[in-house]
């Protein structure tokens, strides 16, 4: 990120928050009160600060991302609250004039082998956004195939995953999978060699188990709609992503709520339309430019998407219309 003389942090940014400069220019955060939902190393906190906004309160589910932060949070005032838990309950700080939410894993608890987030280095396998309840080697040692196979099939849409869960019962029943390394060889043995330029095969499998160590799609579909709650008449919502999947999820959020959503089957029956609660900044998710990709290469998968509420009441959020992926309640035969 950018930070001029007037930021009490100027030069002392240590993470690179992603597609910050084209979401300051869009939301323009010139006063009023905002909640950066995924708080992390701060970045997104600071640039609203610094562009603007009154008052900041950051929330994040990971107490090392508040721990560290207090060290340099002092330097605002009260310009800065820090709170911990997760943004699925933003509502409670309502009235807001701003949402910011940076979906997934953090550069920061990536970097850090002790987290258990990646395969490019060794660590426990854990992947707990949280730090506490079920890791992923309880997951990955306890679960039964077919969910296993369920939940890298749902939520990693990786079509080995049979494959990949037989592999891995197979090989915690000779001695449980307990580091990133073990469990990334264990899937790699049973898949083809990438292709120069390819992602690594555990890639899929792990961003499905993460996934559903820290249930993120059930956290997201709820921030959402606890946003459509929280935000001020004219309070805006910008949303970063960094996969297909959670970028499907809060394009059809938008859409459903802008009214923005076509009818492709003429047949269907008409749906009753509702007063749109979001208009929408930008038709067309936001992405990196050349410059910012030569800065952070990380911001290459990214996709950022801003709508701004209007007075009408909210309305409820459901996962199914929303498109969120669920597990089978039953095993189905034949579904790969």
């Amino acid at each position: 990120m950018t930070v001029g003389p007037g930021d009490p942090l100027h030069g002392r940014s240590p993470h690179v928050p992603v597609l910050l400069r084209p979401l300051l220019a869009a939301v323009a955060p010139v006063g009023g009160v905002w909640l950066d939902g995924t708080f992390g190393a701060g970045g997104y906190a600071r640039g609203l600060l610094a562009a603007g906004a009154t008052q900041v309160i950051g929330i994040d589910r990971d107490p090392l991302a508040l721990q560290m932060a207090a060290t340099w949070a002092g330097a605002y005032g009260d310009r800065l609250t820090l709170v911990h838990g997760t943004f699925s309950n933003l509502a409670d700080h309502a009235p807001l004039d701003g949402i910011v939410l940076d979906l997934g894993v953090s550069s920061m608890q990536l970097d850090l082998a002790e987290r258990g987030f990646s395969f490019q280095k060794d660590g426990p396998l854990d992947m707990r956004m949280s730090q506490d309840g079920p890791s992923a080697a309880d997951l990955v040692n306890t679960a039964a195939e077919e969910t296993l196979a369920d939940i890298i099939y749902t939520y990693g849409e990786d079509h080995a995953s049979r494959r990949i869960a037989a592999a891995i019962v197979r090989a915690r029943d000779a001695e449980p999978i307990t580091t990133t390394l073990r469990l990334a060889e264990v899937i790699q043995s049973v898949l083809p060699r990438p292709k120069p330029g390819q992602s690594h095969p555990a890639t899929r499998a792990f961003q499905a188990i993460r996934i559903a160590v820290n249930t993120e799609f059930d956290e997201l579909s709820q921030g959402l709609a606890a946003a459509e709650l929280a935000l001020k008449p004219g309070g805006q919502l910008a949303v970063v992503t960094f996969h297909s999947l959670e970028d499907r999820i809060v394009k059809r959020f938008f859409q459903l709520r802008s009214g923005a959503e076509a009818n492709t089957n003429r047949y269907a029956p008409e749906r009753a339309e509702d007063a749109p609660r979001f208009t929408l900044k930008t038709r067309r998710a936001v992405t990196a430019d050349e410059a910012e990709l030569a800065e952070n290469p990380r911001a290459r998968s990214a996709k950022l998407r801003i709508g701004t509420r209007t007075a009408a009441p909210a309305g409820r959020s459901e996962n199914a219309a929303l498109g969120v992926p669920m597990l089978p309640d039953k095993p189905k035969k034949g579904r790969r």
